[in-house]
C-alpha cells in the first residue's frame, strides 16, 4: 500500500471516529449515559453494532475515548482562560481558570456528569494509561501546575504533618510522591479542590436548588476562601 493510500485510509478512520464521538455526545445530551450504547451509537452513524467494534473493542473503550475528548476540550478552555492573564498575578490566573471551569460545566451539564459524577475505572499500574487517564491528568495539571509554581515562589501556609491523621499522612505521601509538592502542601491543594469541585458538582446536579436560584455569589465566596488558603489576594469578577 502506498503512503498516499495509507494516509487516505487514516483520514477516513479519523473522520469516522469523530462521527462516532459526536454521535455518542448527542445521545448523552439527549438521553443520559444509559442512552450511549454500542448499538445506539452505531445507528446514529449509519453502521451496524458489530461494525462499530472495528473501531472500539468494547463499550468501556468507547466511553474512555469520548470522555478523553471532554477532558481535552475542558482543559483547552481552562488553559486559554489562564493564559489570557499570563502576565498577571497568580490569583488572577487561578481565578480565571476556576471561573472557566464553572462556565463550561454549566454549559455542558451532561458531559460534566459523564466525566465527574461516575467513578473512573481503577488505575492499573501494570498497563499503559488509557486515553481517559492521560486526558484527565492533563486537566488536573492545569490547577496543579499553578499551585506548584505558587509554592515554589511564595509558599502558602500549611498544616503541621504531625497534626494530620496517620492514614492521611500515608496517603498524601504515596499519592503525591511525584507531584512536586510536599505532603502538607498537597493537603492544602486537595482541600482547595474539594471545596471548589464539591460546590460545582452540587450546582451542576441541582442539589442546592432548594435554597439558591443563583449560585454565582456562593461560588465567588468559595473562590475567596480558596485564595485565602493559598495566600492569594481574591479579585472579584
Amino acid at each position: 500500500m502506498t503512503p498516499q493510500a495509507t494516509s487516505r485510509r487514516d483520514r477516513l478512520r479519523q473522520n469516522t471516529l469523530a462521527e462516532i464521538h459526536a454521535a455518542a455526545r448527542r445521545l448523552l445530551i439527549a438521553g443520559g449515559s444509559s442512552a450511549v450504547t454500542i448499538n445506539a451509537v452505531a445507528r446514529e452513524v449509519g453502521m451496524s453494532g458489530p461494525a462499530l467494534y472495528h473501531y472500539y473493542a468494547s463499550h468501556q473503550e468507547l466511553v474512555s475515548a469520548v470522555t478523553a475528548d471532554f477532558y481535552r476540550e475542558l482543559a483547552q478552555e481552562l488553559r486559554a482562560a489562564s493564559d489570557a492573564h499570563a502576565d498577571g498575578p497568580p490569583a488572577r490566573r487561578l481565578l480565571a481558570a476556576s471561573r472557566a471551569l464553572r462556565a463550561w460545566a454549566l454549559a455542558h451539564r451532561a458531559e460534566f456528569g459523564w466525566m465527574f459524577a461516575s467513578p473512573a475505572p481503577a488505575p492499573d499500574r501494570d498497563h499503559v494509561d488509557s486515553p481517559r487517564d492521560l486526558a484527565e491528568q492533563g486537566f488536573e495539571a492545569i490547577f496543579l501546575e499553578q499551585v506548584v509554581d505558587l509554592w515554589n515562589t511564595n509558599p502558602f501556609p500549611v498544616p503541621d504533618l504531625e497534626d494530620l491523621a496517620p492514614s492521611l499522612r500515608d496517603q498524601l505521601n504515596d499519592y503525591y510522591a511525584t507531584r512536586r509538592l510536599p505532603p502538607e502542601a498537597a493537603h492544602v491543594f486537595l482541600s482547595c479542590w474539594i471545596r471548589l469541585y464539591g460546590l460545582l458538582c452540587m450546582e451542576v446536579l441541582n442539589q442546592l436548588d432548594f435554597a439558591y436560584s443563583d449560585l454565582e455569589p456562593v461560588f465567588e465566596e468559595c473562590l475567596r476562601d480558596v485564595c485565602a488558603m493559598l495566600g492569594l489576594t481574591y479579585e472579584p469578577v
